[in-house]
């Protein structure tokens, strides 16, 4: 009888790798039964672990930080054993304003669509009505992209413009409805406010920060040392799921798994076009590619880099408005578990960093790193505006933010 472990998770493409885990027997034969279970909200995701009802969740990153440090609630430790994905993540407005922000289907440059959208959040802002976006949960990195972008342009989050929370599946309900005027999302949902004619993409959040840590598997910590040893297993499974997800010739076949009732729900045709890189901008315009808009696989993609929690950490300080504190950021550090992965994956075919943690946003071109296991080839992971977060200096990074 197979170790039956229930999941919780939200109807996203980058769901894919637990769906096809199950759905292509790579759990099975890892002697696992994955048990998936839908919700709407990341708040229901979230209860759902803490209260033992799952025993693992497709989570927002920063959401399993927050979590343990004690942020909006009592603290809880959870750990992150796995990375589900790196960006995936666009930025749609309404119609008027995309249209006043880039050229018709194209997405311009993050620094030219930032200063584009200055002029109009200062024209709603004299008017006494800021535009409004919607993100998916305080703490999410949809937030945290956001407002670091906004803020690197010039925009005041919270002052010139106002953030409000509005879950996955009713982001293209809100922007057709006025309720916001932009929505920071994962896919299908951008492409589902395109196709209403609710909203057009203006930018993917890979333009903001090229590499950026987006759902990971978390588990309490106390649930993961407990099940250990499904959990190695099931990082197994992940990444053979990970290399079936890549590959262009599963992806008509994967779009229509992830398309069911019992998943997204949605349109394959779309699903399909995130899988490949591919959105529509704008309703009746021409879909383009954005390579690697989703990242799912190589480059140590699904590998719980620690400096990618740190930086998550720093952005926590930085909008919550708290202080900087040395012991809270190595408690946040420790969310990220490199430890477990290398365990899992010792002796497979997986490439293992030799690192656990990197200076983000210092890849400027392919550059070979120093490996545990295989050989690894890094691309360019700069942030927009050139900034450099280095680990090791925490507080001179965040003194130096606008």
């Amino acid at each position: 009888m197979p170790n039956e472990l229930t999941i919780g998770f939200l109807p996203l493409v980058d769901a894919g790798l637990l769906i096809l885990a199950r759905e292509h027997g790579f759990a099975e034969e890892e002697g696992l039964s994955l048990r998936l279970v839908k919700d709407v909200s990341w708040a229901t995701v979230l209860d759902r672990l803490l209260y033992g009802h799952s025993d693992a969740a497709h989570l927002i990153a920063p959401l399993a930080i927050a979590t343990t440090l004690g942020r909006g609630r009592p603290q809880q430790a959870l750990s992150v054993p796995f990375v589900l994905g790196l960006n995936g993540n666009a930025i749609t407005l309404r119609p008027e304003y995309a249209q006043r922000v880039r050229l018709p289907g194209t997405m311009g440059s993050a620094r030219d669509v930032g200063a584009a959208l200055r002029i109009i959040a200062d024209e709603r802002l004299a008017a006494s009505d800021p535009l409004r976006f919607g993100v998916v949960h305080r703490y999410s990195s949809h937030n945290y992209m956001l407002r670091y972008w906004l803020a690197a342009c010039g925009i005041r989050p919270d002052k010139d413009v106002e953030i409000i929370t509005v879950p996955p599946p009713y982001c293209a309900e809100a922007l057709a409805a006025g309720d916001v005027d932009g929505i920071c999302v994962g896919e299908p949902w951008n492409s589902v406010a395109v196709e209403r004619g609710a909203g057009e993409i203006v930018l993917a959040t890979a333009q903001i920060w090229r590499r950026g840590v987006e759902k990971v598997l978390a588990l309490k910590q106390s649930v993961l040392e407990d099940k250990i040893e499904s959990v190695r297993p099931l990082i197994r499974a992940l990444c053979r799921a990970g290399t079936h997800f890549v590959d262009p010739e599963n992806w008509d076949a994967n779009a229509q798994i992830l398309a069911r009732a019992e998943y997204l729900d949605g349109s394959p045709d779309l699903i399909r076009r995130a899988i490949a890189d591919r959105l529509l901008l704008a309703r009746d315009g021409a879909v383009v590619h954005y390579p690697d808009f989703m990242f799912q696989y190589r480059e140590a993609a699904n590998f719980p880099w620690v400096s990618q929690a740190e930086w998550l950490y720093t952005q926590m300080v930085r909008w919550d408005g708290t202080p900087f504190d040395a012991e809270e950021a190595a408690k946040a550090a420790r969310v990220f578990r490199p430890d477990i992965y290398r365990a899992a994956l010792r002796g497979t075919g997986e490439p293992l960093p030799g690192a656990s943690s990197k200076v983000e946003g210092s890849l400027m071109q392919r550059t070979a790193v120093g490996t545990q296991q295989g050989a690894m080839v890094m691309e360019p992971n700069r942030f927009f505006d050139g900034v450099v977060f280095d680990p090791s200096h925490l507080e001179d990074y965040l003194k130096h933010l606008p």
